[in-house]
Order: C-alpha cells, then sequence, then structure tokens
C-alpha cells in the first residue's frame, strides 16, 4: 500500500509534495511506534495469538476504509473526476491510516514472537531457519508489491476513467483478510503462550523500585550489591528481577543500532534521488529511478538462502565463532561500506552534472529570434548568436550586469538570485529588446525530461504530447514544462488550420527548449525547428548503484535477521513480544536520525553527507563491537528455571512441609518399637497420636 500512498496524496488529495512526505513519515513513524503497545498486551492481556486476531481485523479495517476513502464517486456529483467535498475524502484517508498504523504495529513483534514460540528449546537451528524464512517471506511480499501495486493504480477506473487508487488499496486489504482466515485456521497446530499478567507494569514499578531504594542506601555505610537492579529485592521476587535483568541487558545492546537502520531506509529517499540524475536504460529494459528499490528484496531473496545453506556452515565447518552479535557488527560495517560506494558514484555523478548557481548567484542563457545574427555584450561577456539559436552555455552572474545588443542599445538586467533564466531577444519596434524566462535550476523530478517551446510563429500553437497538452502559446512567448519519459517523444503542434509533428530522441534528466521560427513548415513533420539542450541527460548508468545495494543488502540480511533471532533468543518467557517491539523501535529512531543529521549537517554536496553517514556509522560500530566483546550469551529458560525451584509456590511449600513431618513422625516410631517392644499395639497408636 506504500508503494503509491504518496502520490495518492499528491494526485488524489491535492497536496504539494512537502505535506504529502510529511505525512508519509508519520504514518511510517508511527507503524513502528505502535509495536511497543502491541507488545504490552500481547504479553500482558490476550496473549500473542489473540493479539494478532484482533489486531489484524483493525488492519483489514483501515485498509478497507483506505480504498473507500479513494472512490472519488462518492462525493463527486457533477461526475468531472475530482470530489466535491475533499475534507470527507481525507478525513476517511486519516481514519484509515491510523487503523492501518496500529493494525500493523500492533502485529509486528507478535507475529515475529509467536513464531518462535512454535519451538523447543533444544530446536536453536529450526528456529533459526524460521526467522530467515520469515524475513525471506517480508521481502517477497515487498518486491511483488513494488512491481503489482502500479500496476493496479495505472488501471482506468470509475464514471470519469482515472487511476485507480480504490483497486491498489482494495487488493491489499482483500489479500489481508485472506491471511488472516489461513492464519485461523491453523489455529490447532499453534503453541499457544499465555500472558503472565500486566508484565510492563511490574517490571517499571521494580525498576523504579530499585533506584529509588539505592538512592537511599547511597551511602557507603551500605554494603554493595552485585548489581543495581538488586537493589529491589526487599520488594520484588528473584524471579522477576532476574528477568528485568535480561531485558535492560539487550536494551543496553540497542543503544547504537538505530544508525544501521538510519543509513538502510536512505535506499527509499536519498538513493532514489541519487538515481534520477542516472542512466537507467538496460538495453531491453528501462529501469526508473524509484524502480531501483527493487534490487533490494531481489538480493534478499537470493542472499538468506546463500547465507544459511552456504556461508554460514562454511564458517562453522572452519571453526570460526561467528556468533550473533559479530553477525551484527559485519552488518553495520557492511552499510557503511555501501554509503562509501554511495558516495563515490555521486562524486562520478557531480562531474557530469551541470554546474547551478549558488543563492547568490544567477545564470543567463541567450536566444536571437531575430532573423540576423546578432553580437551582444552581457557584462564583460561577448557572444554571436545565429538566428533562432541559443548561446552555448548558461553565463554565472554575481550581481546585475548590462546588455548590449548593439550600437546604442543598453539595457540593465536584474536577474533573480539562485535562479536560472533565458533571455529571448525579439524585434520590438526597430530596436531589439529581451524577455525574460525562469528555468530549471535542478535536474527534473525522477529522471523525467523537462520540455518546453518558445513560440516564434506569427500565430498562437497548441501543442500535444501523449496525452499531456502545453498551454496555447502566443507569439514570442515560453510554454512551461511537461515532463517527458525516456523514448521517442512524438509532439503534435496546431494552429488550429494545419498539424505536424516533431520527434525527438530523449534519455533521462534532460532538459530542452524548442525554438518554433516564423518560418514552420507544416506537413506531415515540422520543418524549421530548432533544438537547444539547457540540460544534458544523465550519462552515470544505474548499473553502477548495484555495487552499494549489493553491500548494504547483504549487510541487511546478516544484521536484520540475526537481530530478530537474536531478541528472541535472550528474552524471558514473559516479554518475547516486547523485546521485539524494542527491536522495531530502533528502525523509528534511526529515521528520526536521518531527519536531525539531514538539517544539522550544512553540507553542499551529497557524496560528503554520504561520508558523514558512513563515518558515524563506523563509529557505532566500533562502539557495539565492544558491546557485544563485554556480553555474555544466557539461556532465559535456565535462568528462570533455576529461581523456579528455589522459591516454589505455596502449594508446593504446603506439600513438602507436610511430607517433612510425616518422615519425622514415621521415624520417630521406629525408634519406639525398638525400644519398647512388649508395649502393646494400642498403647503404641495413642502415643502416635499424642505424638
Amino acid at each position: 500500500m506504500r508503494a503509491v500512498l504518496v502520490l495518492y496524496f499528491k494526485y488524489f488529495l491535492k497536496w504539494d509534495d512537502d505535506f504529502a512526505t510529511t505525512i508519509y513519515h508519520t504514518f511510517v513513524a508511527l507503524c513502528y511506534l505502535t509495536p511497543i503497545l502491541g507488545a504490552i498486551v500481547a504479553d500482558s492481556w490476550l496473549g500473542k495469538f489473540k493479539t494478532i486476531i484482533y489486531l489484524s481485523i483493525v488492519y483489514a479495517v483501515g485498509q478497507v476504509i483506505m480504498a473507500i476513502s479513494a472512490i472519488s464517486d462518492i462525493t463527486d456529483t457533477n461526475k468531472d473526476g475530482t470530489p466535491d467535498n475533499m475534507t470527507f475524502h481525507i478525513a476517511l484517508s486519516m481514519v484509515g491510516l491510523l487503523l492501518i498504523a496500529l493494525g500493523t504495529g500492533g502485529i509486528k513483534p507478535c507475529v515475529a514472537a509467536f513464531g518462535g514460540d512454535q519451538f523447543e528449546d533444544h530446536q536453536e537451528k529450526q528456529r533459526s531457519t524460521f526467522f530467515s524464512i520469515f524475513y525471506l517471506s517480508i521481502n517477497a511480499g515487498s518486491l511483488l508489491s513494488t512491481i503489482i501495486t502500479p500496476v493496479l493504480r495505472a488501471y482506468e477506473c470509475g464514471a470519469v476513467k482515472q487511476q485507480c487508487y480504490p483497486l491498489a488499496f482494495g487488493v491489499p486489504a482483500a489479500l489481508m483478510v485472506v491471511a488472516l482466515i489461513v492464519f485461523i485456521v491453523g489455529s490447532g497446530m499453534y503453541t499457544k503462550t499465555a500472558p503472565q499478567g500486566n508484565i510492563m507494569v511490574r517490571v517499571c514499578k521494580c525498576i523504579g523500585f530499585a533506584i529509588q531504594n539505592r538512592f537511599r542506601h547511597r551511602s557507603s555505610q551500605y554494603p554493595k550489591r552485585e548489581h543495581w537492579m538488586d537493589w529491589a529485592e526487599e520488594r520484588y521476587d528473584k524471579l522477576l528481577i532476574a528477568q528485568v535483568k535480561m531485558v535492560l541487558k539487550v536494551l543496553f545492546l540497542y543503544i547504537p543500532l538505530p544508525m544501521f537502520w538510519a543509513l538502510f531506509d536512505q535506499q527509499g529517499s536519498r538513493w532514489t534521488l541519487q538515481a534520477t540524475t542516472m542512466n537507467g536504460d538496460f538495453g531491453i529494459l528501462t529501469i526508473q529511478p524509484d524502480q531501483m528499490q527493487t534490487v533490494n528484496p531481489i538480493l534478499i531473496l537470493v542472499l538468506v538462502p546463500i547465507m544459511d545453506s552456504i556461508i554460514y556452515p562454511l564458517i562453522a565447518k572452519c571453526k570460526l565463532n561467528f556468533s550473533p552479535l559479530k553477525r551484527m557488527t559485519v552488518g553495520m560495517f557492511l552499510a557503511a561500506l555501501a554509503f562509501v560506494a554511495a558516495a563515490l558514484v555521486q562524486i562520478q555523478i557531480d562531474n557530469t552534472l551541470p554546474t547551478f548557481p549558488s543563492k547568490t548567484q544567477s545564470q543567463a542563457k541567450f536566444i536571437n529570434m531575430l532573423n540576423t545574427s546578432l553580437t551582444i555584450k552581457a557584462g564583460q561577456n561577448d557572444l554571436e548568436l545565429l538566428p533562432f539559436k541559443a548561446s552555448d552555455d548558461y553565463l554565472t552572474f554575481d550581481d546585475s550586469f548590462i546588455l548590449n545588443l548593439g550600437p546604442g542599445v543598453d539595457q540593465a538586467v536584474s536577474l533573480p538570485d539562485g535562479n536560472r533564466s533565458t533571455l529571448v531577444i525579439i524585434k520590438d519596434g526597430r530596436e531589439p529588446r529581451y524577455q525574460m524566462f525562469s528555468d530549471l535550476k535542478t535536474k527534473p523530478e525522477q529522471g523525467a525530461n523537462a520540455i518546453r517551446f518558445l513560440n516564434g510563429f506569427e500565430k498562437l500553437l497548441n501543442v500535444t504530447v501523449g496525452n499531456e497538452l502545453f498551454e496555447s502559446i502566443v507569439t514570442n512567448n515560453m510554454s512551461g514544462y511537461i515532463n517527458v519519459k525516456k523514448g521517442n517523444a512524438v509532439f503534435g503542434i496546431s494552429d488550429g488550420v494545419q498539424t505536424c509533428t516533431y520527434q525527438l530522441t530523449l534519455g533521462f534528466g534532460s532538459s530542452y527548449t524548442l525554438i518554433i521560427p516564423p518560418s514552420l513548415t507544416f506537413g506531415q513533420e515540422c520543418g524549421g525547428i530548432e533544438s537547444e539542450m539547457d540540460i544534458s541527460p544523465n550519462s552515470i548508468h544505474m548499473a553502477w548503484l548495484i555495487p552499494q545495494y549489493f553491500l548494504i543488502t547483504a549487510g541487511e540480511v546478516v544484521f536484520s535477521v540475526t537481530g530478530l533471532e537474536f531478541s528472541y533468543s535472550q528474552a524471558p518467557s514473559n516479554m518475547k513480544s516486547v523485546l521485539q517491539a524494542g527491536w522495531l523501535l530502533t528502525v523509528a529512531v534511526g529515521n528520526i536520525i536521518v531527519l536531525i543529521v539531514a538539517e544539522a549537517a550544512t553540507l553542499e554536496e551529497q557524496w560528503a553527507e554520504y561520508i558523514l553517514f558512513a563515518s558515524l556509522l563506523v563509529l557505532v560500530c566500533i562502539i557495539f563491537a565492544i558491546q557485544a566483546y563485554f556480553y555474555t550469551y544466557i539461556d532465559p529458560t535456565a535462568i528462570e528455571a533455576q529461581f523456579t525451584k528455589r522459591e516454589p509456590d505455596e502449594k508446593e511449600k504446603r506439600k513438602s512441609i507436610e511430607m517433612v513431618k510425616k518422615d519425622s513422625v514415621e521415624n520417630h516410631n521406629e525408634k519406639r518399637k525398638a525400644s519398647h517392644s512388649s508395649s502393646s499395639s494400642s498403647d503404641e497408636e495413642t502415643k502416635q497420636t499424642r505424638i
């Protein structure tokens, strides 16, 4: 569903890019914050099985509401394709997203932990395989959705045929219902661990009391205790204290982990933007910049089986201790290497990009729309312009300048700072003058090609390309830009009476100004049109992104899959879901780090930001490696069993006391029998009764 969510915000709800992006990231953050709630509910009240069922229903209802919110016909009374009551659709969308965030977040920690519950303590290898298959399934779904959901959106539906967002949201809703039914059908086969009361409240109170009690006994006259949590022994049983120690031990290890996700999640932002400045022509296949993200799930589907079946067994045969924390350290290092690779690619891209003006500079290009050649002087620059041609490149100016268009024709020019402009020189009576038009100051979005027309023809012209229509272009005026995809673009030009076509082969990320001269000739093809390249097409191939995707995916496989298993294996029996939620919380914190670093770091060069992130992760990796070195792996079940033996419940205590008493009485009777063998049995019974 997320694959088309931003497009839904932008094109259906008509939100601008910034607001759509803000709401999108807020939604994603909620999806990774709500696992804490789901974990508490599962471990404290409902249990994992019931929590998954109930919150999956909430999840599916949210998806259905999203699908309904995307049906424009509900409020489109005049059937123009635009909802008449946009507030209604926005309100439904927000309700749907909140329910989805609650549902998906609530089940995230429970599903992984519930799967782990199906294995006995001696089935560590099988449980490890399960977590790998679990992660494999997630990424198989990710790959399918990235491919299928945009296809569903592209279908036309409704009274007014337009992109079918109800289908794009409705199909995931239907599949979620099917998945829930399949899950419920298997109920009889599952091992279900019962919840153990409001464990989170008890844990928080236990920690609070330990801190409070330690503070009260901070004087040196009180003997020290082995662990600061031991100060809770006056009020809480040793089993709970031991369980809290286990959780705190793992949570302390989690502190550096968000930095990995800070790098990993930039695949959908920085790396996608990087791809927009590259060439995606793979011969028989053309890859769009946002489609490069599919490389990650594809590589995961390949690498997970390779790691489990070949790499890990090979390392084990070499007698190397490749423990879970060592795997995670290697994963973080691989992610740092991926960003070094991204920086190297960015340096090569920067060498091919045009030099755009800084905030205090401006740039200008000149087009001669006169029938004769023209010699001009812009500031200190002398230019020779041919008829209906543009200057070779943009000139950079730090301030306003004088434009000389001929003997005695001087005009002051003040360009807007930080922008590019085109000055079109036209005839105004006897003397030439200029008209200023704003140009692009960045590469076109999503690797598209920005095309515009300059009309020097004596009549108003209408220009179309595909389903797009340039506004009517009056004489000596410039049209707005229209983004056109890679390939052979065919433009239809009409003056209301005659028509012709003009073809232009486009790559990725270019910008052209197409000059229509007064001598335009109509026919099957338009004659006389000149194409002027303002921004050259991307030349660095997208294949150069594959090494960095490979490195970060390999890092993800050894880091994330191992982290899921580690979180489960080191958690006490009553807090499996809570620790899974803590693991997922590191993802949310990682996204927040990206926002903070991106805002705080005032780096003009993108490659420098990549190196900054890589350096930060290497630093964090070293810290984590030190933590891992001093970490002692535990068996929560064995530890809990020790305390269970030490602290039998009241029923067992009473039974034990009765047995001791009985043995004592019997021993005493044997002694009495030996010393008083002549006494009657009735006397013995009387004495025994007294005893």
